[in-house]
């Protein structure tokens, strides 16, 4: 549908949908470049207490695109009309678009956001091939997993998780990649012992201080890869509530480069977009511009800086 043409196109409003989703930096990127490209749209972080309340905004004619955040990745694929292969294959979905049939289908484009991350932060790709760690294993590993082992061939993957049926969910969930993926569940110190070290890890938890003794386990499994190998690598948390994470901290007390869960917002606008609005428009997204408009607000968010 053409921008201007009022008459016959509805869209007029974009979501975040989820629980503690008030916070959310994304409004005034996403109004910038829907303003940049001629549409009147909204950009709205909607509280959802239920999956459904997210489904009953995507199904009206005002929906132009949507976000999907914590915990409704999972849940909310069999209430969609179809996936793509990445949701598909990663098992979450953090994208919905309406196709040109008119159905709601979903994708997932976190796992462009992280691997556009640790690119940005390893020039060189030194951590390709090599090792690497999840923290989590919770529905956005999935996507972690999927830019580790399928984009930047990572292999083995280890995972810091605190729960025995979750990771074996996430193994369970791992077999759509074929025999190859091997998924180590690192425990305890001793068993890191034995490790090569990784170069890429992934955050992908809420930030909290590890209080049960398989929480306070994981902590110490991390900050002894962390502090054990003299080539340091790249951590990246995905989550940005506080930017300043206990496990960026902790990784550059120990010398590792570190990258903010921010920047996977806006390694993921193209992609978005392209399925919002059509290739030819999303191509004239200044991508930069809109980069810079997401940095400002999570500079100047008080949400997300303490």
């Amino acid at each position: 549908m053409a921008p201007n043409d009022s008459s016959k196109d509805e869209r007029a409003f974009t979501y975040l949908v989820g629980i503690g989703v008030t916070h959310s930096i994304a409004p005034l990127m996403h109004d910038f470049i829907a303003q940049s490209l001629g549409y009147n749209w909204k950009f709205i972080a909607q509280e959802c207490p239920t999956v459904e309340d997210a489904m009953a905004l995507f199904r009206k004619p005002t929906f132009a695109g949507g976000v999907v955040t914590m915990p409704y990745k999972g849940t909310i694929i069999k209430h969609l009309d179809g996936l793509d292969e990445h949701a598909a294959t990663i098992g979450a979905c953090n994208n919905v678009y309406r196709a040109s049939d008119g159905s709601l289908r979903g994708t997932n484009t976190d796992w462009r956001g992280i691997k556009g991350s640790l690119s940005d932060g390893d020039s060189q790709g030194k951590g390709k091939g090599r090792p690497a760690l999840v923290i989590g294993a919770g529905g956005a590993s999935r996507a972690a997993l999927y830019a580790l082992y399928d984009q930047l061939q990572c292999n083995p993957i280890y995972i810091v998780n605190r729960d025995a049926g979750e990771v074996d969910a996430l193994r369970k969930d791992a077999e759509v990649y074929g025999d190859r993926i091997k998924i180590v569940w690192v425990r305890s110190v001793e068993e890191g012992k034995s490790l090569v070290a990784p170069f890429y890890i992934v955050g992908t938890v809420p930030d909290f201080e590890p209080q049960s003794p398989e929480e306070i386990a994981g902590r110490d499994v991390i900050e002894y890869l962390l502090s054990s190998t003299s080539e340091k690598g790249i951590l990246l948390d995905m989550c940005f509530k506080p930017r300043r994470t206990r496990w960026l901290k902790l990784a550059e007390k120990h010398g590792w480069k570190t990258i903010e869960g921010t920047g996977i917002i806006g390694h993921q606008i193209e992609e978005q977009y392209r399925l919002w609005v059509g290739e030819d428009t999303a191509k004239r997204i200044d991508v930069d511009a809109a980069r810079a408009v997401l940095q400002n607000a999570a500079e100047t968010s008080p949400a997300i800086n303490f």
